[in-house]
Formats: C-alpha cells, structure tokens, sequence
C-alpha cells in the first residue's frame, strides 16, 4: 500500500471533464425551467377549463371553450392585492369549491342524460343508492363496486388538481403581481367588451362568459327553493276534498268491481309516437283494442304528465297515488309521513281488499303502510325459482300469472284492488323474455333460465345506441302483449284495468326535448264503467292520439274518485 502525500497537489482537472459537467448542469437548469414554465401553464389551463366546463354533454365543444370567463380576472384580482398566507388560503378553497363544482357539473350531464334534468345537490344523493343497486343487478357486484371506486377515485383527482393548479397560480402571481395585476385588468376589460356587444362564436355561446357564478348562485338559490317547497307542501297536503268522504259515498260505482291500476315501466309517448318504436308498439295497441273488443272489453286512453322522466318511478306512482304532485325525494318523504288518502286507502275505507304486487322490490318496504295496503307481494313472496333478467328480478307474464294464483283467482275472496308496477321494461332492456302463449309453461319461472343464458347481455347492448332503442321498443311491445292478453285470458265481467306509463324512457330512446307525457288507458267489461268516463273525453281504444286530453298525473285521483261516484265533503 502506498502512502499518501499530502503536500503533492491534486492533477488538474481535464478541461473536457469541466465543459461536459457544466453543460450537463446548464441542460438540467433549462429542463428544470421548461418543466417549471409547462407545470405552470397547465395550472392556468386547469383553472380556465375548470371555469368553463359546461354542465351539458352538448355543449362540451371547441366553441364552448372559446370563451372568457369573467370569474378568472376576479380571481386572478383576488391573488394579487392578497398577502403571501392569505392568498395560499384562498387558493385552497377556491380550488377545493372549484372542483366541486366540477363534479357537481359531471353529475348534471349524467342526471340530463338519463332523467332530463339537472342533478339536485340537496335531494338527489338517495338516487345513488339505487343506482349502485341497478349496476350490481345488471352487471355485477364487483362492477359495481369498481364503478363507486372510479367514481370516488375521480372526485378526489378533480379536487385536488383544482387546488393545486390554484395554488400554483398563487405563486406566480406572488412572484410577478405588477404583470399579474395587468393580465386581470386586461381579461376584464375584454370581458367587458365581449359582453356589451354581445359577441359569440357560435348560436348562444356568448364568449363573455360568468357560467360558474351564475351555475354557484342557481345552486345555492335551489336549496333555498327546496326549504320553502317543503313549508308549502305540508299545508298542501292537507287540502283533500274527499278526505271526509264516508264510504258509502265513496266510488260508489265500482262496488264489486275488481280495480287493477298497472304501471308499464318506461312506457312513455316516445313510444307511441317517435318513428323508429311507434310502428310495431301502436300495431299491438291497435291489435289489442280489437281483440280485447272481441272478448267483450272495451277501452279508453288519453295522457298523463309524469312528475318524474327516465326515472324515479315511485314519483310516478306517489302522485299517482295521493293526487299531489311528488317530483322530488323531499315530497316524497313529506307525503309518505303525512295521513293523505290515496287511491289504495280509498278502496280500502269501503271494504276492498287492497293488494301492492311489486316485483321490482327486493326488500322491506315500510311506505306500503302509508298508501295502505292489507297485503304486500314482492320478489321475495312471489315464489319466482327463475333467474333475473338484469334489473328485473322475475318477467312480466311470471308476474301476472302469480297474481292469479296468490290474489285474482282465489275462490271467495272479496272485491280487489291492486296495485302493479310492471319491471320488464326496466332500462338496460337486455336481457328481454319471449311471451310464452301457453301460459301452464311458466311455472315456477325455470322455464326462463335458456332465455337468460341465450339472450343479449347490458355490456353488448349499451355500445349500440340505434339497438338500445329497438331493444326498449321489444320490451314494451313484450309487457304490453302479456298485459293485453292476461286481461283477454283471464279478465272476468267485474275487472276494470288501468294501466299507463309511469315515465318516459331516458334520452337514449325518448330523445332530446321530449316531454313528460305518458299513455294511461282503461279497459272494463262493464258498459257502465266507460260511459262513467264519458266526459272525460278520452279516446276510443288503447292508443291515444295526438289531440287526445293531457291531465297532469296528480289530476288523476280526484277525476277517477268524481266518475267512479265520490262525493266531496268539507
């Protein structure tokens, strides 16, 4: 081993070594600054895409981004007159509400999608529980699962990319507040400008825009909306001119009658009048009025406006029900918590026994109390061994042949009344049952596991559009068959149907624009129940025109207790 000799000075050294040293640390400054300059300006691009994000799938187009929002000069005013601590707090929340609103314009494009309607921030988180539930039941529990966990893994990556690129654009402004203070001047000015001659790239796409203001302030103005709503429901629904009504004069004229009111999932006027699904579904009303006329039944139809579109059926069937009209959560909680008579209770004063036959519940059901049922059959009673068909737990016609096993057929049991929410037309319309002619094949609905197994599955289905549609138009065509010849089958001289629709499908099918109008029809064998109706100006068989009446749903109730021989009573 050498000894070391600390007075021999070290070797230069090589001039080569020295230059590509320094140009390696030269090229890693100029990256570190690119980098730095490319962070930022993705900062501001997050910010302003952030403010312009629409709440529409529409208008998330090129012109829609064209725009300046007047809500980034007041911001980027803001961060300047700001100290350095208050500003990174301001940056904070502004980029954690920032991205709020971001997601909560995600879940309006979802909610006007598929229910035409913006997301409610105060009453709609309900609806999530059932959409988890429509995911497990259509395509699995882990897709469900994965699905909550995407969608929560998302929220978290909006919000906090929104309060970092905030943060980032705190600090250069802090770094550069003189240029920071024009560039804010600068957008508000040519905000101004763009507003006051009211200039826009594209039909009413103003390029002066303030859409996150004023989507903030719609918001808080809604919650303030929904708090005086429910003040003002509570009075409503205590204004009832049959409440008092004794029973024996109440509907009087369909004493021995058997009653069935049948919802027809998604069965709404689209279906009826849009060119691609009216054909063959206004071929079977128009069949179905003749045959059920050849067995002695006559019909009538018209329409109802639904409370509710693409969804949320048990709006639907609560306006139905109470005669008030129920088109958020919040009603509906009110009303099932109050003592309002509904139809079901009004049969239920003048000794009917009232029946709920709900194959689309697969659990306790406490509101069944507040309409007043005396029995309630659900997925669970209902005795159906087959397997599901997505969303539905069991098929229509399974359905209908159990009510006359458990209800409709039972020897010595007093007059009916029943209540049916119908499921096979349920959205993802995949996979569909085959109508069974002979109706001793469905048993205990075994017979339904091949049709399961060979049918379309929701996944194959939904990345179709133009097959969704034609897949929902042989849904309804199904339901409305199995109903039409339940009724020819098995409907006596006392049945009186009422079936309808309980919303339109969403945009998928209906369209954009449609309305809320759903068919509703009668059918008894009895003359006297349609001349009872007679003012009502209804037409003629099952499939209402275009000039038939158009009664709001929650006008039903108290039009059907007046026919059918209910006296008002102070």
């Amino acid at each position: 081993m050498q000894p070391i000799d600390l007075d021999t000075p070290a070797p230069e050294p090589d001039a080569g070594t020295v230059d590509t040293a320094g140009k390696k640390a030269g090229t890693s400054r100029v990256r570190a600054v690119l980098d730095s300059r490319a962070l930022t300006v993705l900062a501001c691009l997050l910010v302003f895409a952030a403010l312009i994000f629409p709440n529409v799938l529409s208008r998330l187009t090129v012109p829609g981004f064209a725009r300046i929002p007047v809500e980034g000069a007041i911001l980027l005013g803001l961060l300047v007159v700001l100290p350095p601590k208050a500003r990174r707090v301001v940056a904070v929340v502004a980029g954690v509400l920032l991205g709020w609103l971001v997601v909560e314009k995600c879940l309006d494009i979802g909610f006007f999608d598929e229910l035409n309607r913006p997301f409610d921030p105060v009453l709609d988180w309900v609806l999530f529980d059932d959409a988890y539930n429509f995911v497990a039941d259509s395509y699995g529990r882990a897709a469900a699962i994965g699905a909550v966990a995407a969608i929560g893994l998302l929220v978290v990556i909006v919000m906090a990319l929104c309060t970092w690129a905030l943060l980032r654009l705190g600090r250069l402004v802090g770094a550069h507040r003189k240029a920071s203070a024009f560039t804010a001047g600068g957008v508000a000015l040519a905000w101004v400008l763009a507003f006051s001659t009211g200039l826009s790239l594209a039909a009413s796409v103003p390029v002066a825009a303030r859409s996150t203001y004023t989507y903030a302030f719609d918001r808080v103005r809604q919650a303030q909306a929904g708090l005086k709503d429910e003040a003002a429901f509570q009075k409503e629904v205590q204004v009832d001119a049959y409440r008092n009504t004794p029973a024996d004069r109440m509907l009087t004229a369909l004493r021995g009658k058997d009653v069935v009111f049948t919802f027809v999932e998604s069965y709404g006027r689209s279906a009826v009048e849009a060119p691609g699904l009216a054909p063959e579904i206004d071929q079977v009303l128009d069949n179905g009025t003749a045959s059920l006329k050849a067995s002695g039944f006559a019909s009538a139809s018209g329409w109802l406006t639904s409370p509710t579109y693409g969804g949320g059926s048990w709006l639907a069937h609560s306006t139905f029900e109470s005669g008030l009209w129920i088109n958020n959560q919040q009603r509906y909680r009110d009303l099932v918590s109050s003592d309002r008579m509904t139809l079901t209770s009004a049969f239920k004063r003048i000794g009917v026994h009232t029946v709920s036959v709900m194959p689309g519940t697969t659990k306790a059901w406490p509101e069944g109390k507040f309409y007043g049922y005396d029995t309630v059959w659900d997925s669970r009673n209902l005795g159906y061994a087959g397997p599901r068909f997505s969303w539905a737990p069991m098929p229509d016609q399974y359905t209908l042949e159990q009510l006359n096993k458990i209800e409709y057929q039972v020897p010595g049991r007093k007059p009916l009344m029943v209540e049916m929410p119908l499921v096979s037309s349920h959205t993802p319309w995949a996979p569909i049952p085959d109508y069974l002619p002979d109706w001793n094949q469905i048993g205990d609905g075994s017979v339904y596991t091949k049709m399961v197994a060979d049918g379309t599955r929701p996944g194959s289905l939904w990345s179709d559009r133009k097959q969704v549609r034609l897949e929902y138009g042989k849904s309804i065509v199904y339901t409305l068959t199995t109903l039409i010849n339940w009724v020819e089958k098995y409907g006596d001289k006392n049945l009186v149907m009422v079936f309808l629709g309980d919303h339109q499908a969403s945009p998928i099918v209906s369209g954009d624009g449609a309305s809320h109008d759903v068919p509703v029809a009668i059918v008894a064998h009895d003359p006297a129940v349609l001349q009872a109706i007679g003012g009502w100006g209804w037409d003629d068989g099952l499939r209402p025109s275009t000039k038939a009446p158009v009664w709001p749903m929650s006008d039903f109730r108290d039009r059907f207790f007046s026919a059918f021989g209910s006296t008002p009573q102070p």
